[in-house]
């Protein structure tokens, strides 16, 4: 009689347990059903070939900010009377090679806005370190992506190529920050119709003859803000 007592209460306390595992399922069913397909596009990696939206900030080589899409560091460096452009997030594709020499990202001033004449000049190396660096990245992560280049990226300055640049020697000093012009076509200067697009160079060192300038940015930090997968 205590055996089949025992037996019973045993097989209650079996149904119990399953009772509440699968009560737990269909709840935590219903959570993942009330999510929708959000949380498995923030478990994706990025493929080549997707759309992904990034933000990012390129830094130059002693590591300042540059360029930003993060409005949050545009006006925490503004406040601290710092430049540094402004842009929007890019949409690019993963690993999709650019074959043009310049890719141009337009960029905020307080004084254009959002003129077509504000164009910040991304070099196609930079570019597609960049869309190839963003492959296996997941929505929301963040990644630092070296654009180290094999070509110089530093130029001499003469006294006669600053007057031309209504520059004065005497006023630079080295760590001053000079625009740069930036064309695809070699002789931009003489064709209007040719763009010209915006490059933030540092420069390094000073004599009496001119000054040398490095317009290199050896690192961005990038942060995926969205995947738009190519198979779906």
């Amino acid at each position: 009689m205590g055996t089949k007592k025992q037996a019973e209460k045993s097989q209650k306390m079996w149904i119990k347990v399953i009772a509440v595992i699968v009560g737990v399922v269909f709840v935590v069913l219903m959570v993942v059903s009330a999510m929708g397909s959000s949380w498995i596009s923030s478990l994706a990696t990025i493929k080549p070939g997707d759309t992904v939206q990034i933000d990012y900030t390129f830094k130059n080589a002693q590591g300042a900010p540059i360029l930003t899409s993060s409005s949050q560091l545009y006006l925490q460096l503004a406040k601290e009377g710092s430049g540094v452009l402004y842009a929007k997030p890019l949409t690019i594709t993963a690993n999709q090679t650019y074959s043009d020499s310049v890719y141009p990202i337009a960029f905020y001033t307080p004084t254009n806005g959002w003129s077509t004449d504000n164009q910040f000049a991304l070099f196609r190396d930079e570019f597609n370190a960049i869309s190839s660096g963003v492959v296996g990245m997941k929505a929301n992560s963040q990644k630092t992506i070296s654009l180290d280049s094999t070509k110089p990226m530093t130029q001499f300055w003469s006294k006669d190529q600053l007057s031309a640049g209504n520059m004065s020697l005497s006023s630079i000093s080295v760590g001053d920050y000079l625009n740069m012009g930036v064309s695809s076509n070699p002789y931009a200067s003489e064709d209007n119709s040719t763009p010209t697009y915006v490059r933030i160079a540092q420069v390094t060192n000073k004599t009496a003859d001119g000054v040398t300038i490095d317009f290199s940015y050896p690192t961005v930090d990038i942060t995926v803000d969205s995947i738009n997968s190519a198979s779906s």
